[in-house]
């Protein structure tokens, strides 16, 4: 019964931080480091990974239209939607390089990386990376404004600087994705929305290599961690897209890097007095 209860708190915990820029692996390293299972690693490492299909499930259902390239039975034209099937070749590019280098380094990664000390510096460095790059756009106006203006180009490229959240935790997928977006010239809400879409191959593909290589083998209790971890993780993210739309559109994501900065400071502290 403890062990469900804690899946409660990991799960709002994923729900909350998958979708703002904040590190969602970071919280969870460190929520793995004071609320500890008593679940074997490996169970729990898995589950770390596989409760974000309940928070990308919020986004299929949220932004279904959007993502479904097939035509209704009631529509006229040809089988498939051109915007979504377009939007799609984009997804995928922006995968290619997190895809590629994460199927090939992430147990080293997961070794090296996978701490507090790292976590913390990339909290911070990305912090001040959304203040810096905040601040310097305040006097130009986006040149892509809706998700049918990225190009493969600007996909990629937002492709590679999601592979630095592969790399570091505590970098944030969304955060990297976002910064990475702005830097480029897309709008705030449009850098969000590609993110929360960029996020349903990788985290699916995640999840499935991280069932893959774990097995079936799961107990009763098991899978009512998973379950409740899930729903929870997806009901609250619901609430969380729908507020981060309205929030961006009359706020810029500097509160969310000095947030990172703090929590990266407490880490660190936490760190030096042996507590994580």
């Amino acid at each position: 019964m403890l062990d469900l209860i804690k899946a409660v708190v990991f799960g709002a915990v994923e729900g909350i931080t998958e979708w703002l820029p904040v590190s969602s692996t970071g919280h969870m390293i460190i929520l793995d480091e004071l609320l500890k299972f008593s679940q074997p690693a490996n169970f729990v490492n898995l589950f770390l990974v596989v409760v974000q299909l309940g928070a990308i499930i919020a986004v299929v259902v949220l932004f279904w239209r959007t993502l479904w390239p097939l035509r209704g039975l009631g529509e006229t034209g040809s089988l498939f939607r051109r915007d979504q099937l377009r939007l799609w070749s984009r997804i995928l590019v922006a995968c290619l390089p997190a895809a590629i280098i994460g199927l090939l380094f992430d147990s080293y990664f997961e070794k090296w990386f996978y701490n507090a000390p790292s976590v913390a510096i990339a909290l911070i460095v990305f912090g001040v990376a959304f203040i810096v790059v905040e601040r310097s756009r305040r006097a130009k106006y986006p040149r892509i404004t809706s998700l049918s203006q990225i190009t493969i180009q600007t996909a990629l490229l937002i492709g590679v600087f999601q592979l630095i959240a592969a790399i570091f935790p505590g970098t944030s997928r969304s955060g990297a994705t976002i910064i990475g977006a702005l830097i480029l010239g897309v709008s705030r809400t449009v850098a969000a929305e590609f993110t929360f879409c960029l996020a349903v191959p990788v985290m699916f593909g995640a999840s499935l290599l991280k069932i893959v290589k774990y097995g079936l083998n799961f107990t009763g209790l098991q899978i009512g961690i998973l379950l409740v971890g899930m729903v929870v993780a997806f009901l609250v993210s619901l609430l969380v897209i729908k507020y981060l739309m309205k929030y961006i559109k009359k706020h810029d994501f500097q509160i969310f890097g000095w947030y990172r900065i703090g929590l990266g400071v407490v880490v660190i502290l936490l760190f030096l007095l042996h507590v994580i």
